[in-house]
């Protein structure tokens, strides 16, 4: 009997479409700011094996119409952070000289009391979590993560837990989850360290707004993070305007700055103190170390922010997406649209193209897994479409992170494989009294490194699977068939 566990797969912002963009500004030969530029999408060729330095590795680069996801590699940098980042290596600066003056220079364009630089948001979060545990106390520093007798709780809305929480949970800290401002005021203390907010639509408005918990925290003196890892950066910053102590972005995603680098704005002393818990210092971020390198290379691309003509960057998007859709528009069964952004995070256009799989003969998760396959490598997102019983059909183009030749060669992809789908088959479905399942298994799952041992609890009727999925530590509802034989059980263990 074969059988398949699959879990869910945990995707920035549920599939953050990503917040990098392409159509930015150029500071050569008198390029409007706004405009494109060829030196930000030259590639680097190896003369001696005519492929690029991936390539000649063995690495398949990727069309990048998904989004600003750090699996794919983020954002392409902008021209001006790497002559910056170049620039900065090629002398000795002190490390703490630098960050005060850069602290100083992002407060004057952010409006922010004090900003640092971190390696990424992540660790923005963790020096954070530190800084609102010991502050600048050398003792207290040095106990962590070892957090007894010191603040050791955080406080996280339900709508805000998410795998990047794991910036506050690596100081060992108490998570404290709550759904309500009531639930919220009962659970502050003198133990609580900081609330943890990931910025959404879901925490935009009502009476758990990022804005009302600010209010709430306030009452006790809680410092508040709000996680904008995917936000274009607002200057104001809205969320400082709405009470928040420290806000957090990511360095590769829309700044389009150095990818091992992030931004860490709020209150001065706070975040000097998570400065201060950061390396070169020997305090428990130590390993977060950020270089000369990215230092200048983030202020560089929070200048150029400034500089973009970002309504220019909207249309030079729209040029690319509407190519693609007149493509493949005429098709039988196909419909376009256009998704616009919801919030701050993932602030761009995107395309998204519907089809009949049963008039096509191909479905949307095997247009995403061609075009994955093909040369070049192209990834989209939100594919949808499975045989034999969804056949509504679609997926999603993201023009964020597309360059500027990119456009055309994803239009024909997306054409010929519509128009020429291949031999795709239904799968074939064994026929024949189904195994009988249910009842409790005891499944010894083998990793790449070590194993872990499981119960599954099912229950069945007929070909439908259900029950619970207990793990070593988490437990999930689990589903599945069977047919014959063959069954497939999914698990979602958050």
């Amino acid at each position: 009997m074969s059988s398949v566990l699959s879990s869910s797969k945990l995707t920035r912002r549920h599939l953050i479409k990503g917040s990098s963009l392409l159509g930015a500004t150029c500071a050569l030969s008198g390029a409007v700011p706004g405009s494109l530029h060829a030196e930000e999408f030259r590639p680097y060729v190896n003369e001696e094996q005519d492929s690029n330095i991936y390539e000649s590795i063995g690495v398949r680069p990727i069309i990048n119409c998904r989004g600003t996801f750090t699996i794919i590699s983020g954002s392409l940098t902008l021209p001006e952070v790497k002559r910056a980042m170049d620039e900065a290596s090629r002398y000795y600066v002190h490390l703490d000289e630098l960050m005060l003056a850069v602290g100083a220079e992002l407060a004057k364009i952010t409006g922010a009391e004090w900003g640092v630089v971190t390696t990424g948001c992540a660790a923005a979060i963790a020096n954070a979590t530190a800084a609102c545990i010991a502050g600048t106390d050398p003792e207290k520093s040095q106990k962590l993560p070892y957090i007894q007798n010191l603040k050791n709780q955080v406080i996280i809305p339900k709508t805000s837990r998410n795998p990047y929480d794991v910036g506050t949970r690596m100081l060992g800290v108490e998570i404290v989850e709550v759904d309500t401002p009531e639930e919220l005021e009962s659970k502050l203390n003198p133990r609580t360290a900081m609330i943890y907010i990931m910025s959404s639509p879901a925490n935009a408005s009502g009476p758990m707004s990022i804005e009302n918990i600010c209010k709430i925290a306030r009452t006790k003196d809680v410092p508040v993070f709000v996680d904008a890892a995917a936000e274009m950066l607002t200057i104001p910053n809205i969320h400082l305007q709405h009470g928040a102590t420290f806000v957090g972005y990511s360095g590769g995603k829309c700044l389009r700055g150095p990818q091992s680098a992030g931004l860490l704005l709020g209150r001065k002393d706070l975040v000097q103190a998570a400065w201060f818990q950061a390396a070169p210092h020997h305090n428990y971020g130590r390993a977060l170390k950020v270089g000369k390198e990215e230092v200048m290379g983030m202020l560089t691309a929070v200048r150029m922010w400034t500089k973009r003509d970002h309504q220019a960057e909207w249309n030079t998007w729209m040029s690319w997406l509407q190519p693609i859709e007149n493509k493949v528009k005429p098709l039988p069964s196909v419909r376009t649209e256009y998704i616009q952004p919801e919030d701050l995070s993932n602030h761009a256009p995107e395309l998204r193209i519907h089809w009949d799989a049963s008039v096509l003969k191909i479905t949307g998760t095997e247009l995403e897994e061609k075009l994955d396959k093909g040369t070049p490598r192209i990834m989209v997102g939100g594919a949808r479409g499975n045989r034999p019983d969804k056949m509504d059909s679609s997926l999603t183009i993201m023009p964020y992170m597309m360059r500027p030749e990119d456009h055309p060669i994803v239009a024909d992809a997306i054409y010929q494989a519509l128009t020429n789908p291949g031999n795709y088959q239904d799968p074939a479905i064994p026929s024949g009294t189904p195994a009988a399942l249910a009842g409790k298994w005891n499944v010894s799952l083998a990793y790449t490194c070590g194993t872990g041992q499981q119960t599954f609890v099912i229950q069945q009727n007929g070909n439908d699977l259900s029950g619970d999925h207990v793990g070593e530590i988490y437990n999930s509802p689990l589903k599945g068939k069977v047919h014959a034989d063959q069954v497939l059980l999914t698990s979602a263990m958050p």
